[in-house]
C-alpha cells in the first residue's frame, strides 16, 4: 500500500509539473511576442518620423515663401530677444488685396500692434485707427496723411517706421495678412468659434450678440468686414478683426489644423513677414505661454475734417496711454509718446 501511495504521489507530481509547464509561454513563444512588440514600436517610430518630417518640410517651405525682409534697421537686437525669450512686438497689417473681389494693392484696413511677453504669460493687442492723422515717414510733404496709406506709399518698411515714430514703441517684426485670404485661412483651420460683439446682418449672414457661433471662412470674412452699421464704426470692426485673428492663432482645438499641409499652403499665399524659419521655431518653443492671457485695446481718436477729408485725430494723452501700455508689456522704461512730424527717426 505504501508503495502504491508513493507511485500515486510521483504520478501526481509529474502531472502537476506538466500542467505548470504547459501554462507558461515557451522560450520560442516569448521571442515571438517580443519581436512583434519591437516591430510595432519601430513602425510607430518610422510613421512618427515621416509625420513630423512632413510637418517640418511643409513648415519650412511655407516659411521660405512668406519670408520677406523689408530692410528696416531694427531698433533692438531681435535675435537676442528671441533666443532669451524676452518680450517682442509684431506689427500686424491687414491689406484689402483680394477682399470682396478686389485684386489691387491696397491700403492697410487693419493695423494691430501685438506684443508677446512669455515671462508674464501675456499677449497684448492694440488696434490703431486706419484714418489716424499722421505724417508718413519719408513722405512728410503729403501731411496730413492717413496711417493706413503708409503701406500704400512705401510698403511694410514705411508702415513700420511710421508706427514706431507715431507711438515711440520699437517694432521688432511685421506681418502683412491678406484680409481677402482670411476666408481661406479660417477654412484651413476648420472654422473658428466666435461670440459676436453685436447683432447685425452683412454679406448674406446674420449674427446675434453674445451667441457663440462656429464660423466658416466666408462667414468670418463678412463678420470682420462690416463697418458702417456698427455704432462704434471702424473701432467696432477693429475689435471683430482682433477676435478672428486671435482665434485662428490661439484656438487650442485647432492646433492640429495649424500643423496641417492645407494651412501651411494657405498662409504661404496670404502672409508676408520678416520672421525667418528659425525665428518662428523659437516663437513656437519659447512664446506659447504668452497666449494664455490677453489684453485687447485700441487707440481712440476724434473725427476731424480737413479740406473735406475725414481723419481720426488721436489726442496726445490717449496716445501716451497706448505708448505706456505697449512699453510696459515689453518690459521697457516709460517714455513720451511719439510725433511723426519730428525730423528724428529715433525710438527711445
Amino acid at each position: 500500500m505504501a508503495k502504491n501511495r508513493g507511485d500515486h504521489k510521483e504520478e501526481y507530481s509529474r502531472s502537476n509539473s506538466k500542467k505548470t509547464r504547459s501554462t507558461q509561454p515557451s522560450e520560442k513563444h516569448r521571442k515571438i511576442i517580443f519581436f512583434w512588440i519591437l516591430f510595432g514600436l519601430v513602425c510607430c517610430l518610422i510613421l512618427g518620423f515621416f509625420y513630423f518630417s512632413r510637418i517640418y518640410k511643409n513648415a519650412r517651405q511655407a516659411t521660405d515663401t512668406i519670408y520677406s525682409p523689408n530692410n528696416v534697421k531694427k531698433k533692438r537686437n531681435t535675435s537676442s530677444l528671441l533666443k532669451n525669450g524676452e518680450p517682442i512686438s509684431i506689427l500686424l497689417m491687414g491689406t484689402d488685396t483680394g477682399a470682396l473681389g478686389r485684386n489691387f494693392k491696397g491700403r492697410t484696413d487693419t493695423l494691430i500692434l501685438l506684443t508677446l511677453n512669455p515671462n508674464k504669460n501675456h499677449m497684448t493687442l492694440v488696434s490703431l485707427p486706419r484714418d489716424a492723422k499722421v505724417a508718413i515717414t519719408n513722405y512728410e510733404s503729403y501731411y496730413p496723411s492717413k496711417l493706413n496709406s503708409a503701406y500704400d506709399y512705401g510698403g511694410s518698411a514705411t508702415a513700420v517706421k511710421t508706427v514706431q515714430k507715431y507711438l515711440n514703441v520699437p517694432i521688432d517684426f511685421y506681418a502683412t495678412i491678406n484680409m481677402g485670404g482670411l476666408e481661406n485661412m479660417v477654412n484651413a483651420v476648420n472654422g473658428v468659434d466666435i461670440k459676436p460683439t453685436l447683432s447685425f446682418s452683412y454679406g448674406g449672414y446674420s449674427f446675434t450678440k453674445n451667441k457663440t457661433v462656429h464660423m466658416s471662412g466666408a462667414e468670418a470674412l463678412a463678420y470682420v468686414r462690416m463697418r458702417h452699421d456698427d455704432p462704434q464704426g471702424d473701432y467696432g470692426r477693429q475689435l471683430r478683426q482682433r477676435q478672428v485673428l486671435t482665434k485662428i492663432a490661439t484656438n487650442g482645438s485647432s492646433l492640429k489644423n495649424l500643423l496641417s499641409e492645407k494651412f501651411f499652403k494657405e498662409i504661404s499665399k496670404q502672409l508676408k513677414t520678416d520672421l525667418s524659419f528659425n525665428d518662428i521655431m523659437l516663437l513656437a518653443l519659447k512664446y506659447r505661454t504668452a497666449t494664455h492671457h490677453m489684453t485687447s485695446d485700441h487707440a481712440q481718436g476724434d473725427a476731424q475734417l480737413i479740406n473735406g477729408v475725414s481723419f481720426e485725430a488721436v489726442p496726445e494723452d490717449e496716445k501716451q496711454r497706448i505708448t505706456d501700455l505697449l512699453r510696459s508689456s515689453l518690459n521697457i522704461p516709460k517714455a513720451d509718446t511719439g510725433n511723426t512730424l519730428l525730423n528724428s527717426d529715433s525710438t527711445n
